[in-house]
């Protein structure tokens, strides 16, 4: 097929246009900048991501409206604006928390910016996927960065040894993914998104429909970290820079819920009937492997990492419905869950040093003694994290649990509120490292000295309590992207 240029779609593909052509801006500025002035790639990258987020917002088509462009190739929706707006805040906060970190280490250089805003143009492209191509185009763009900030610090071996796992089994899930694509292209014949939805009844053979449904799940529960294809997760958590390990577990969440509804909604949604069954039994399994994993880890990084893979089977209580509400509230609450997850990991990079990584739980002991203002912050993710009300996490929680009911699904509702409750004893073990168990000294913890990351990460602990008490529009917001 021909596909016919049209000077109107580089208005919708704006952003991307803004943020690519600044990117390579800022790679030609930063082989001219000395070390010493690593500073202006810092604060460029960030206005950067701000002039997208603004364009992104500038271009937001009216409820109930989008624009297609490049003969569909190229969503633009209430979908994408809202998913592309919190990538665009996840992957700058993750910027903000990564500068001292990284400088500690001697790792603050160009690539580590320019590596997040190419993984950004990766999301953003992914989430405005109107076709096969744009969606693999976009994942790829996204993993290939992902495994190159995994491998950043090259003197570490438990770096290298996350990057080379990451490696090969995004490599493994990414064939998976391009195996199904290539059933469904072979049974359809075509690779537009919507052209798929309606051509599904009318296959010569379902067959391959089926048999490209499987290998395509299997490579979305990858994307996201679902159990079982969960593997890489902890290790490269754990392996990677805890800076990018902020970035690694916030912004590309969202990307995969993205990829997700794309792929399984807007090209499956006729299978619905199947593929809701396969993500509930994804579910299950997260939630168990999730919750009872987590328990037994003492290093905080692993801990987060298993409850990103019980969070996930939460994720996926919105999508077992197949409706319109479903994927709205598992939109709100994937959002929950990475604004939450960027104080956590983001915590963690604050209080590190050089030669002090603070990753184990019992480094945490009587934070409240030497710093009671961020031993709170820490203390509200975790809250959050577990679902207490009334903090941000529990209204999530509550509203993925009232989809999965209105769905018919009562009996996954009943096995996610128990494994939450399950789940509430390890976030509580750090809030009682906090607070209850005796410092090693009584030393005030020296702060990093860069007032906008203090600034920063208190701004974000603090939103998870405003937004647990006014998620009302954020919800609506959520609600007016699916036309609920």
């Amino acid at each position: 097929m021909m596909i016919q240029f049209n000077p109107a779609d580089l208005i919708a593909i704006l952003p991307e246009l803004v943020l690519l052509g600044a990117t390579c801006a800022i790679l030609l500025v930063d082989l001219f900048l000395k070390p010493a002035q690593r500073d202006i790639t810092h604060w460029l990258s960030i206005a950067t991501i701000a002039l997208t987020a603004f364009f992104v917002w500038r271009g937001a088509p009216a409820v109930g409206e989008g624009v297609s462009a490049f003969n569909g190739m190229f969503l633009h929706d209430g979908i994408s604006v809202v998913l592309k707006q919190f990538i665009l805040l996840t992957s700058g906060l993750s910027l903000f928390y990564a500068r001292n970190y990284m400088r500690d280490r001697a790792l603050w250089i160009g690539e580590l910016y320019l590596l997040i805003l190419f993984a950004t143009l990766g999301m953003m492209l992914l989430v405005s996927a109107g076709s096969l191509i744009t969606a693999y185009l976009g994942l790829e763009l996204l993993a290939l960065s992902s495994y190159a900030l995994v491998a950043l610090n090259r003197d570490s071996a438990a770096s290298a040894e996350a990057a080379i796992k990451y490696f090969v089994l995004g490599a493994l899930a990414s064939g998976l993914l391009l195996y199904g694509m290539s059933m469904i292209y072979g049974a359809t014949g075509t690779l537009d998104l919507a052209r798929i939805s309606a051509l599904i009844g009318q296959v010569e053979h379902p067959g391959w429909l089926a048999f490209g449904l499987v290998f395509m799940v299997a490579g979305i529960a990858f994307k996201m970290g679902a159990a079982p294809f969960h593997m890489w997760l902890p290790d490269v958590y754990h392996g990677a820079p805890t800076a990018i390990t902020v970035f690694i577990g916030s912004a590309p969440k969202i990307a995969a819920f993205g990829l997700a509804y794309r792929l399984l909604e807007g090209a499956l949604g006729p299978l619905s009937g199947q593929w809701t069954l396969m993500l509930a039994i994804l579910a299950v399994l997260s939630l168990a492997v999730g919750n009872l994993f987590a328990i037994a880890q003492s290093n905080l990084k692993r801990m987060l990492a298993y409850s990103t893979i019980s969070h996930v089977g939460f994720m996926l209580l919105g999508f077992v419905g197949g409706s319109p509400a479903g994927f709205s509230a598992a939109m709100f609450y994937i959002i929950s869950y990475t604004m939450t997850a960027t104080v956590a990991f983001g915590m963690i990079a604050l209080l590190a040093r050089a030669g002090f990584e603070c990753e184990e739980i019992d480094d945490f002991k009587g934070l409240n003694q030497r710093s009671p203002w961020y031993a709170a912050i820490m203390g509200i993710s975790m809250f959050s994290l577990a679902g207490v009300p009334p903090l941000f996490g529990f209204f999530a929680k509550l509203l993925v649990l009232k989809s999965a009911i209105d769905a018919g699904f009562l009996w996954l509702a009943i096995v996610a509120i128990i494994f939450a409750i399950i789940g509430i004893y390890y976030y509580l073990r750090v809030v009682k490292v906090m607070y209850f168990d005796a410092a090693a000294d009584d030393a005030k913890i020296p702060l990093p000295a860069d007032l906008p990351l203090r600034w920063v990460i208190s701004l974000n602990g603090l939103a998870l309590v405003v937004l647990g008490i006014a998620w009302g529009p954020l919800f609506d917001w959520c609600n007016r992207a699916f036309g609920v």
